[in-house]
């Protein structure tokens, strides 16, 4: 035990913590916080998937993304969800699930989960954390005798921590942000050609059309310097005088 325990609520400045710095939460073997462990169930994968969609179809403001199975037989569960505390930000979490065989030929699922916050900023107050400990307290409720500890899980194991070691690397392998199949692709926008100037290819270019009520100069095409009109002569006004 070490002796920053005995600080009292530490647990929660480190959850603080957490919430104000980081927007992404993954369960492991080892967490810093306990909500956050790797659960195992003596149930099928098949399951503990169908209590969990079923969970998602029924929460407000939790859409079930997609469903499948990835290399290794692995099943996830990809859900998007709106946060409150954040108004609407969405936070997208995954569920991978690993069935295994014990020595009595009985089945272990282990299941993993990840949450991302998207957010532009550093910290989402926790918000993916509590996503993850929704789904995984509800399990923890719901097949609370079915739940397999750490040291059951290394005696019924046929290989404990190779096949933990696989699975968490499986998992953190996955691809989270798959897109659904039926999203189409945007158009690729097309280049403009760049065209260069007539100066540039030494050919002349034409001469613009004359506006109304102007005239074009014959010789102007020619290269010939246009001819300079002749002047109208001047009328002459002669004065008539009257006798008195």
């Amino acid at each position: 035990m070490d002796l920053l325990d005995f600080i009292p609520f530490r647990n929660e400045f480190n959850k603080a913590y957490h919430g104000l710095t980081g927007n992404a939460n993954q369960t492991s073997e080892s967490p810093l916080f306990d909500e956050l462990k790797v659960r195992r169930f003596s149930k099928s994968a098949a399951v503990l998937s169908r209590y969990i969609i079923d969970k998602i179809e029924h929460w407000v403001g939790w859409n079930l993304k997609s469903k499948k199975t990835s290399v290794g037989g692995m099943t996830m569960i990809r859900a998007e969800v709106s946060s409150f505390a954040l108004l609407g930000t969405k936070i997208v979490v995954t569920f991978g699930l690993s069935e295994e065989s014990d020595r009595n030929s009985d089945p272990i699922t282990t299941i993993n989960a990840k949450a991302e916050t998207e957010i532009q900023s550093r910290g989402d107050l926790g918000e993916s954390r509590r996503v993850i400990r929704m789904v995984l307290s509800a399990l923890d409720f719901e097949f609370r005798k079915s739940h397999v500890r750490e040291d059951e899980y290394l005696f019924l194991s046929l290989n404990p921590k190779g096949q933990t070691q696989a699975m968490q690397e499986l998992f953190d392998k996955s691809d989270f942000q798959t897109k659904p199949a039926d999203e189409k692709k945007k158009p690729a926008k097309k280049a403009i050609p760049f065209k260069s100037s007539s100066k540039s290819n030494g050919s002349a270019s034409k001469p613009s059309a004359p506006e109304p009520g102007q005239t074009e100069p014959a010789a102007a095409s020619n290269g010939e310097s246009p001819p300079i009109p002749e002047k109208s002569p001047k009328k002459s006004i002669k004065v008539i005088k009257l006798k008195k």
